[in-house]
């Protein structure tokens, strides 16, 4: 079947953005499409120059007889600062106080559209380091982790309070909680990461960042690599951060329950 040229512009396009960060040939797409490589490395440069114009991502050139494209997405900070702000503001409403000072945030961790938003942020800030894997705690990162993980064409290894019979044999390793500062527990199946592995852990909320410092922890047991570390918010005044580089969207300064005012403002995703 012989296809038009912006019949193959649409196919290509929806196909690149199916399979992120895979490489694809230029034999594949003739082939595919019935079309000589020339053709098929004009369509090429119109979609790459069509992407990095609309802020979408870019394509990557891999030059050899193996050679092709890789699509990996890409977010401008033009675009990525009005999300940023619609966070802070949703983030910011005096309704989500809890008694103790908590934030509900279960309804944002819960919306489909800002969890994909989220995750193509952290998967931009991410595209051009090698991640093989995304790693989260259960149970509110795992949106966060497999928005992400799509955007990178990776999978997702959750790390548990407690071992299941369905995860097999696993390893266990006691850390310091860095708020609470009481020692807690976190297992990982053994099946779950390979030796050598590059891991991009993701979370949706640090305070002295405990948790996360215990998953990197967990990779040091697997001899796995750490390739990042992203939060949807941390808390800016925590006593004792047990990590230094992260990525986060938002900043918690300050939280005042008998005045009922949450401040916050952007991450440091615009300084990295």
């Amino acid at each position: 079947m012989k296809f038009r040229r912006s019949e193959r512009l649409i196919d290509m396009t929806n196909y690149l953005l199916n399979h992120q960060r895979q490489l694809v040939s230029l034999t594949f797409f003739s082939e595919r499409y019935g079309s000589a490589k020339s053709s098929i490395s004009e369509d090429l440069a119109i979609i790459k120059e069509t992407f990095e114009q609309r802020g979408i991502g870019t394509l990557q050139t891999v030059s050899g007889a193996a050679g092709g494209v890789k699509f990996h997405v890409k977010v401008t900070d033009d675009e990525a600062r009005p999300f940023v702000d619609e966070l802070c503001s949703l983030i910011a409403s005096p309704e989500r106080l809890l008694p103790g000072g908590y934030l509900y945030m279960t309804d944002i961790l819960g919306d489909p559209l800002i969890v994909q938003r989220a995750g193509r942020l952290f998967a931009s800030a991410f595209a051009d380091k090698p991640v093989d894997v995304v790693m989260t705690v259960a149970t509110k990162g795992i949106p966060l982790a497999y928005a992400a993980a799509n955007y990178l064409n990776v999978p997702v290894v959750i790390v548990r309070r407690d071992s299941k019979v369905t995860e097999g044999s696993t390893v266990s390793i006691n850390y310091v909680s860095g708020s609470a500062k009481r020692i807690q527990t976190m297992v990982l199946s053994k099946r779950s990461l390979a030796e050598g592995s590059n891991v991009l852990i993701i979370d949706d909320f640090m305070k002295a960042g405990g948790t996360v410092n215990g998953m990197v922890s967990m990779l040091e047991e697997f001899k796995a690599n750490l390739a990042g570390i992203a939060v949807l918010v941390e808390a800016e005044k925590a006593e004792e951060r047990l990590v230094d580089e992260y990525l986060s969207l938002v900043r918690l300064s300050n939280v005042d329950v008998r005045e009922k005012k949450i401040n916050v403002s952007e991450g440091n995703y615009f300084k990295k």
